[in-house]
């Protein structure tokens, strides 16, 4: 697990060394990537908003110097992750005021600042955090009306429920809240996935069947629909497709997070029902795919690539953040899928040696080319 915490920040380390084998060089690296990812923060500053990177209150993907908020939301999930794996608390008390500050008057991460542009993947990411600190058992906060991280993420289910459309497409989540915004028009698998998720998680924590219900429902609903594709044994989880034409068509881009959120939805879910052939099924195809997509056997077939935009260097600055999260997602599915914990292995420690090695840049800077020595000219916390 330390590996995963390690590849959620590398990008932005000065140069590393790293011993895989070793526990205490994974701490050690994790420590002086995190320390660089933190120099990007400001909101623990004067005059600043707690909780957010900078340029979070104007989303803007194609801007390399504006980070929209659901990244800063997910940025939190990964300091849990990496206090829970080092048992090093010097972020603790930032990540603790960040989260309660963005909960919203209703305590579902809706605050004034993100309502008008709510998305339901952005909400969904600050759930995640909400459940690290969870599943984690990162310090409640003591701060008088505080809510339990708990009731953070339950919260943000109930909200997202009362957004289920079932007027076309026989279901599923529009990208967007709200119908002034753009993109409202779209269900995409990762909003979509960010609910299944959410509600997977909520039932492995409370065993509450409502939430396992309703995850089996989401799942069923993307499994059915044109977002999931099986062609040659590989499944295809497509981006987005479009409400207005009653999702009669989809976008094809595939996007290493989209596999990654709904393999460990389906690794809580094969967890909860005990290993059933349903969810083992679905794990394994999305695992399987997940390998054979995005670990190209050109790069040796143990370096995570994001296929869509990495080669090219064309990712934007939402998308040069998803193998972050993936590394995470699969070394969490290793744990409640105990089958797939070799293979997973091969695949987190390939990577790290990966990027620890693409930390070649000016000051020692990190790209996100992992398979590659030579720096690729991008650093940031996306990256991280």
């Amino acid at each position: 697990m330390l590996i995963s915490t390690l590849l959620c920040f590398v990008a932005s380390a000065m140069a590393i060394e790293l011993d895989i084998s070793s526990r205490d060089s994974i701490k050690s690296a994790a420590s002086t990537i995190t320390y660089n990812m933190m120099t990007y923060y400001q909101g623990n500053l004067t005059g600043q908003v707690p909780g957010l990177l900078p340029g979070s209150l104007s989303c803007d993907p194609n801007n390399p110097a504006i980070y929209c908020w659901w990244e800063a939301g997910a940025m939190w999930g990964q300091l849990i992750n990496y206090w829970q794996y080092t048992n090093d608390s010097t972020y603790n008390e930032v990540t603790s005021e960040a989260l309660q500050f963005q909960r919203g008057p209703q305590n579902n991460f809706n605050p004034p600042n993100q309502t008008r542009s709510m998305g339901i993947d952005d909400q969904a990411f600050w759930g995640f955090s909400a459940l690290d600190a969870v599943e984690a058992n990162f310090p409640e906060s003591t701060a008088d009306g505080d809510p339990s991280w708990l009731a953070l993420a339950q919260a943000v289910f109930n909200f997202q429920s009362a957004f289920w459309d079932t007027a076309v497409c026989g279901g599923g989540y529009r990208w967007q809240v709200y119908s002034f915004n753009a993109g409202y028009n779209l269900k995409n698998s990762v909003s979509n996935g960010g609910n299944f998720l959410l509600s997977a998680r909520l039932a492995y924590i409370t065993g509450n069947t409502s939430y396992s219900n309703w995850a089996n429902m989401v799942y069923d609903w993307i499994e059915q629909g044109p977002l999931m594709q099986i062609q040659d044994g590989t499944l295809y989880i497509w981006d987005n497709t479009d409400a207005n034409h009653n999702c009669t068509a989809v976008q094809h881009y595939i996007w290493s997070y989209n596999y990654g959120i709904m393999l460990m939805g389906a690794a809580y879910m094969y967890n909860y029902t005990n290993g059933s052939s349903t969810w083992d099924y679905r794990v394994n195809l999305i695992l399987n795919s997940t390998f054979t997509l995005f670990f190209p056997e050109k790069y040796g077939g143990n370096i995570l690539f994001e296929v869509q935009c990495e080669a090219t260097q064309v990712c934007d600055q939402d998308q040069k953040s998803f193998k972050a999260y993936v590394s995470r997602w699969l070394a969490v599915t290793s744990v409640l899928v105990p089958s797939t914990w070799d293979r997973i292995k091969t695949k987190l420690q390939g990577s790290a040696q990966g990027a620890a090695a693409q930390c070649s840049g000016p000051n020692n800077a990190c790209g996100l080319q992992w398979y590659s020595s030579t720096y690729e000219g991008t650093t940031g916390v996306g990256q991280d």
